[in-house]
């Protein structure tokens, strides 16, 4: 447990997204869940923290998928009015010079249940759906990763400067660091630099200034790829800021062919930057050099992802795991038929949701994979079936195979789209041999059923695209090992046959030598120790708890952001 020396929260979290409540889109995937992890961790370890995010009140998407694999997007609306409470404080910001009026909507993030010493964190998230603002400003808060341009950059001044302003407004006066999730929320930074100014000339903005507003922030970036990071044209910038702040915004180096860079802006601002593995934070100092960027590497809330049977199973046998996840070690003294008989529960649960969600009946005797992605065309979601004819001898020679699927493609991404409609061609290929399912609609609860459910966790990005990733994270701690590319966390997590198995190596390799060594791995070492050695198998998936569930927590996670990141000169030791 981590104990404050303020009973006011010194620390705000910011996010585009944040995964809160299955029942509250406010997530489109990894990054918006990572942020609700952290937060649930954040309770269990008492950090003096508070979150700002949007309220997205169109959500995210509702995917549908045709017999054809063919993604249709449905809103998923909601009302913040029916579920939570109103701040209470109304704040403005100015964009193309309209005063824009915001609210903010309370919600209470909880730690793991059965954790007597957890302190809710309290996130407000910021709405422009009033009567005072123009009909186009009510909508900036409808869309999660929607419209143009221009609606971007606006809900991103809604976020960083409008959530500044809405903290203050309710008496958070005692920031003194502000965590901005992925650059999203950059323009805080904005704001800071403002107050210096005091509505002074922005010439006049001094280096010591500067300094201190870089002793407010830290910033954690998830991106490998320049492409993934937000521009915007100039003109643009100064369309929807105006004049005096692209002036101040030209105090950094953020600036390049009349475009601005809002990760390298941030990046010049923050007393400290991380990545989000040992290998993206190597890759990230490649995209800024001169900068420190260190390593933290991603965790998941233990409370949130482990399924029932597996946390009865703990409770009986490593008691003390909610409150400290650090008692998952203990999970390498468990008897193998435990961890047998509480997977055999997981993986009917599993079955059953599956059944209901799709029709589809599927054998629990048979050797699952399971790959529930983002789909987009660097995960690669269709490797496995790369060589059909090879798979379905691998089946014939090894022993049964069934597949289940899950993951949303963004509208705007055809390669996503188009990676969906090739597995559901292979799928039709494969009929009589190997069931290939889909479960439509990707969310926190599908996820949950299916990372402890299946058998064995795949996934391979095309490296070194995978910043960390953390669904392989959710399913070892539920004791399914991975069969993984040695890209992101699993450079760290995998420890060949005790939690998992790596696809080819750490080096730069063509695709078909990843797909050879992809089916070696399957026909030569997993298929036989499951259908074989039963005891070797499942002495994998209790190295897969108790070696990566202990280290990949996210209560892990946040200390190492508290005690590395958080904490500034003078403040006090931590316990």
């Amino acid at each position: 447990m981590i104990e404050s020396n303020s009973a006011s929260p010194s620390i705000a979290y910011f996010s585009m997204e944040m995964g809160l409540d299955p029942e509250i889109p406010t997530y489109s995937g990894g990054l918006g869940v990572l942020a609700g992890d952290s937060l649930r961790a954040a309770a269990d370890l008492r950090l003096p923290m508070v979150g700002i995010t949007l309220v997205h009140r169109k959500g995210y998407f509702r995917q549908r998928l045709d017999a054809e694999g063919h993604q249709t997007e449905i809103p998923d609306s909601w009302s913040p009015e029916e579920r939570l409470q109103e701040a209470g404080q109304r704040v403005t910001v100015q964009i193309e010079g309209r005063t824009v009026h915001l609210r903010a909507w309370r919600y209470e993030v909880q730690g793991t249940a059965g954790n007597e010493f957890a302190q809710p964190i309290t996130v407000y998230l910021l709405d422009t759906n009033l009567p005072d603002n123009d009909p186009q400003d009510q909508r900036l808060t409808d869309e999660l990763y929607g419209g143009d341009t221009r609606y971007r950059l606006s809900q991103e001044v809604i976020l960083g400067m409008g959530g500044v302003a809405m903290l203050r407004a309710l008496g958070y006066n005692d920031i003194r660091t502000y965590h901005m999730n992925e650059g999203h929320s950059g323009l805080l930074v904005l704001s800071l630099l403002e107050d210096q100014l005091n509505g002074g000339n922005p010439d006049d903005l001094s280096d010591r200034a500067i300094e201190a507003v870089k002793q407010q922030c830290v910033f954690t970036i998830h991106t490998p790829v320049p492409a993934g990071h937000d521009v915007f044209t100039e003109p643009l910038v100064e369309q929807v800021l105006g004049e005096k702040r692209l002036q101040i915004l030209h105090r950094a180096p953020a600036f390049e062919e009349g475009m601005f860079d809002l990760t390298a802006f941030v990046m010049y601002f923050a007393r400290k930057a991380n990545g989000v593995s040992k290998r993206h934070a190597e890759i990230t100092r490649g995209m800024f050099p001169g900068y420190e960027i260190a390593a933290i590497t991603n965790g998941v809330h233990v409370g949130q992802w482990l399924c029932d049977p597996i946390a009865a199973m703990l409770d009986r046998s490593c008691d003390g795991w909610r409150r400290d996840n650090r008692y998952l070690r203990y999970a390498a003294d468990l008897p193998l038929s435990e961890i047998r008989n509480a997977h055999a529960e997981a993986k009917k649960q599993l079955f059953i949701e599956v059944q209901r969600r799709r029709g589809v009946t599927l054998d629990p005797n048979v050797l699952t994979i399971g790959f529930a992605r983002r789909a987009t065309g660097y995960k690669r979601g269709d490797l496995i079936f790369s060589d059909i004819e090879r798979l379905k001898g691998i089946v014939r020679k090894a022993g049964p195979l069934q597949v289940i699927y899950s993951g949303k493609a963004h509208p705007r991404d055809e390669s996503g789209k188009l990676i969906i409609e090739q597995i559901f061609l292979a799928a039709k290929e494969l009929e009589g041999s190997i069931n290939v399912t889909y479960v439509e609609d990707y969310d926190m609860g599908v996820a949950k059923f299916l990372c402890a459910g299946v058998d064995l966790w795949l996934n391979n990005p095309q490296k070194p695209l995978e910043a960390s990733g953390t669904s392989g994270m959710k399913a070892a701690m539920n004791g399914v090992p991975s069969l993984s590319v040695l890209d992101g966390w699993w450079v760290e997590g995998c420890f060949e046959g005790v939690t998992g198995w790596a696809i080819g190596d750490e080096n730069p390799a063509e695709e078909q030598a990843e797909v050879d060594s992809l089916y070696d791995k399957l026909e030569g070492t997993i298929m036989p120790l499951f259908y074989h050695y039963a005891d070797k198998y499942t002495a994998v998936m209790r190295g897969s708890i108790a070696v990566n569930g202990e280290f990949f927590s996210a209560q892990r996670m946040m200390s190492q952001y508290y005690r590395n990141v958080y904490r500034t000169t003078g403040e006090g030791p931590s316990r």
